[in-house]
């Protein structure tokens, strides 16, 4: 390891399963950079729904990824496997990972990092990776929205929503949004949603059949499940696709399936951690190429709503599960 690299790194601990304050700061051994992998000085960490999961103990981390939390990360490249092309110490990137974000340093496969954006700080930087890779894969790949289609968007205000209203926006969509407020609402309409549903006062399903004259959508990207799953099908289109990626209610339900049938709907979903390198460096490739020339044209950003020292992970997590945030909550390692 260079003598620049320091042997020992402060990273956010997971103990046991809880609430946020199960996490913890701890001081353990650098990670070093596997075959195909480059060893990441982290400037800034994203928070996501996932990590709350595995706080939790709902969403273990896949075979050989570090047990540490965080997702997506943004810093400056330090080392870098033999085998590995394309990439330099010195280089910055932000990147998916599969978990070891909430540290000093990082592991990351090379396939799955993407320059820093030209116009981006580190912070935003490292707001892109789990977003935009979860919303192109369900949006564009799965939910095959195309120029002129209209799209619902559940959970308008998250890092998630927020990243599935600019990119529908400039992609030529008609977009919809569920908000629950009137603050969360305005942002949407900002980012470029046609019409924000305050889902607690308006009922979607009637929101959005009059907004399309009664045919209903064409996609709806949804992260609540439970009674939702019924109210979408009722506002999908005839050909319609409903693209399932998170479950803040049960994700068991009964449902008669008939009116599936009859509007030839298409019903799929998916988990992006899981996924093979190889799968998930297909999804960096369309970014790359279809989407990073949009944000250093300053077309669609992330947006930031606060940062938290890598230590005052806890805080983080307990901000993000009152859900009053609009956008994204960050960690910083500075």
């Amino acid at each position: 390891m260079s003598s620049t690299i320091s042997s020992e790194m402060n990273y956010v601990d997971l103990p046991e399963f809880g609430g946020p304050e199960v996490l913890v700061p701890a001081r353990g051994s650098t990670p070093r950079p596997g075959p195909g992998e480059v060893l990441v000085r982290v400037q800034a960490a994203g928070v996501n729904r996932p990590d709350i999961m595995q706080r939790q103990g709902g969403y273990n981390p896949p075979p050989g990824a570090s047990p540490i939390p965080g997702l997506e990360i943004a810093g400056t490249i330090v080392e870098v496997a033999p085998d590995v092309a394309g990439w330099k110490t010195g280089d910055e990137v932000c990147a998916l990972v599969s978990g070891g974000g909430y540290a000093e340093y990082c592991v990351a496969s090379a396939p799955l990092c993407l320059p820093v954006p030209k116009g981006l700080t580190m912070v935003e930087a490292a707001g892109l990776p789990e977003t935009y890779y979860t919303v192109w894969t369900n949006v564009f790949q799965r939910g095959r929205l195309k120029a002129g289609e209209t799209f619902l968007i559940h959970g308008g205000s998250s890092g998630i929503g927020t990243t599935a209203i600019q990119l529908a926006r400039e992609f030529g969509a008609r977009v919809f949004a569920t908000v629950g407020n009137a603050d969360k609402a305005a942002v949407c309409l900002k980012l470029g949603a046609e019409r924000a549903i305050n889902y607690r006062d308006e009922d979607f399903v009637e929101v959005v059949k009059g907004l399309t004259d009664g045919k209903g959508v064409d996609l709806i990207l949804d992260m609540v499940g439970g009674s939702y799953f019924e109210r979408n099908i009722s506002a999908l289109a005839v050909e319609g696709r409903l693209v399932q990626i998170a479950f803040q209610q049960p994700s068991k339900i009964e449902i008669d399936l008939l009116p599936m049938m009859l509007k030839r709907l298409t019903i799929t979903g998916s988990t992006l951690r899981p996924r093979t390198v190889e799968q998930k460096a297909e999804i960096a490739a369309e970014l790359r190429k279809q989407v990073w020339p949009l944000i250093e044209a300053g077309k669609v950003k992330p947006l930031i709503h606060k940062t938290f020292p890598l230590a005052e992970a806890a805080a983080a997590h307990a901000l993000m599960e009152t859900s009053t945030h609009i956008g994204k909550i960050m960690l910083t390692c500075e």
